[in-house]
């Protein structure tokens, strides 16, 4: 019986350190619409979620979220481990795959990458950021629902409960966990181990680096992240958003 594999992207519009970022254009859509299409677009994946808020603030992030050709789940803000959790429940997930909001480049050959080893049987859990090899912003994380379940069910800390998945890397012991690196989604030196890069969505100068890639690399229904990366590099983009404090996960 095949698996049931649904993406989780996790949005809401009361970030702290940029409200409303997930609202915000890039190329004539925003940047919830970027993520969900671009999630879409990795093979492994059968369903794509957007979990947000119950809060009225929110509503627009559920309305675009289906506009994109998402489903929409909503549920507590501040404990986002329930969130998620009844959403995967909700959706009647086999296998999880979470990605934040503030992703506009999440890479879909990346996600199949973290995907793999979970439903082929070889991890409860696996991440692309054990060991940081990828650009910030395209990070993965994919899991089991009856490793989760147990995450659930034991994990009691607040930011378990913020963080969703701390639990895992915590208790690795408890867990069959893989780590992805670049190595296993680029042939070509220029991308791997590209840790000094920051491509995902926290501040005002990480939106301009986004707005500036969107607005000068050619693309059709994605933007490819090679593509990306090399436009990052021969512009030295990095300039604008290197001395960002990044939020651990």
């Amino acid at each position: 019986m095949s698996q049931q594999t649904v993406a989780i992207i996790q949005a809401r519009m009361g970030s702290t350190r940029l409200p409303g970022k997930v609202m915000l254009p890039l190329a004539g859509d925003h940047v919830i619409t970027h993520d969900v299409q671009r999630v879409e677009a990795a093979e492994s994946i059968d369903e794509v979620v957007v979990a947000t808020s119950n809060r009225t603030a929110d509503d627009i992030v559920a309305r675009y979220a289906s506009r994109s050709g998402a489903s929409v789940f909503r549920g507590s803000e501040s404990n986002v481990l329930e969130r998620i959790y009844d959403a995967a429940r909700t959706a009647n997930a086999d296998v999880i795959v979470r990605i934040t909001g503030d992703c506009p480049l999440i890479d879909p050959e990346t996600i199949d990458a973290v995907i793999h080893p979970v439903t082929a049987g070889n991890a409860e859990y696996a991440a692309n950021f054990f060991k940081r090899t990828f650009p910030r912003g395209l990070d993965v994380e994919a899991f089991t629902f009856e490793s989760f379940k147990r995450v659930y069910e034991e994990a009691t800390e607040p930011h378990h409960r913020e963080h969703v998945t701390p639990y895992y890397r915590e208790g690795q012991e408890a867990f069959r966990t893989k780590s992805i690196t670049s190595r296993d989604v680029f042939n070509e030196p220029e991308f791997r181990n590209r840790g000094d890069l920051r491509l995902t969505l926290d501040e005002a100068d990480d939106y301009e680096v986004l707005r500036t890639i969107y607005e000068n690399v050619p693309f059709d229904e994605i933007l490819p992240i090679r593509r990306a990366i090399r436009y990052v590099d021969d512009n030295d983009l990095m300039e604008l958003n290197r001395d960002i404090e990044q939020k651990t996960h």
